[in-house]
């Protein structure tokens, strides 16, 4: 729905209820004030008659769907602005006519009138529900343009905490590799001590024999 259409919608509608008003007021009126009032009415007719030019080409200016809709209910209004417009002239014609003519004449009015107005009230109240569809419409989007915004902070969030997870990851797979570094190390230093040891024994086990054999020659001579 269009809401540039919504809006000439609601002035028409508006219009429409003040020209009816005006034209049951006139047919009472005599003389300058009847003149007046039918004067008022007729500026009405041209303001509403601007409406209907607007709204046809807003609709037709839309999507085919939507165009549809909107021109069977232009029907409507363009037939009740017709409705006024009969009024009128029946309000402004001469009053020479014989008293049954203007008796039928005057009924078949009351007629058109009531299905004018009848009509004006359908048409209100689809306007009406027509605006309470397109807030319905409007919470609908911001509802899903909030849920929209949370699932993006959301995955923002499970991005932060797979980076951390990464980097934690690796931290710890370099603790791993430094573990295993200094094992390597260490093995290193306890065979090289374990050498060291036998280096060391076999070096005093030959001292010892060294004095041994000395003190054995001093003894011997």
């Amino acid at each position: 729905m269009s809401e540039v259409f919504e809006g000439y919608e609601r002035q028409y509608c508006e219009i429409s209820a003040s020209l009816s008003r005006k034209c049951t007021g006139a047919a009472s009126l005599d003389g300058e004030q009847k003149k007046q009032k039918v004067s008022e009415i007729k500026a009405g007719l041209e303001d509403a008659e601007n409406l209907i030019r607007k709204m046809d080409l807003e609709a037709r200016s839309l999507q085919p769907s939507v165009k549809a809709a909107l021109l069977a209910k232009l029907r409507e209004y363009k037939s009740d602005l017709n409705n006024l417009k009969s009024e009128v002239k029946r309000i402004t014609s001469p009053n020479t006519k014989n008293a049954a003519r203007e008796e039928l004449l005057e009924s078949g009015m009351a007629d058109t009138l009531a299905v004018s107005a009848d009509q004006r009230g359908r048409l209100l109240l689809s306007t009406e529900r027509l605006n309470q569809s397109s807030e319905s419409i409007k919470e609908s989007r911001r509802t899903m343009l909030e849920t929209e915004e949370l699932g993006v902070s959301i995955l923002q969030d499970l991005h932060q905490q797979r980076q951390s997870l990464l980097h934690a990851h690796n931290t710890l797979h370099g603790v791993d590799d430094n573990i295993g570094k200094s094992k390597k190390i260490l093995t290193s230093m306890s065979r090289r001590m374990d050498r060291n040891k036998w280096i060391i024994s076999s070096i005093i086990a030959a001292l010892v024999l060294a004095i041994v054999l000395i003190l054995y020659f001093k003894l011997s001579h």
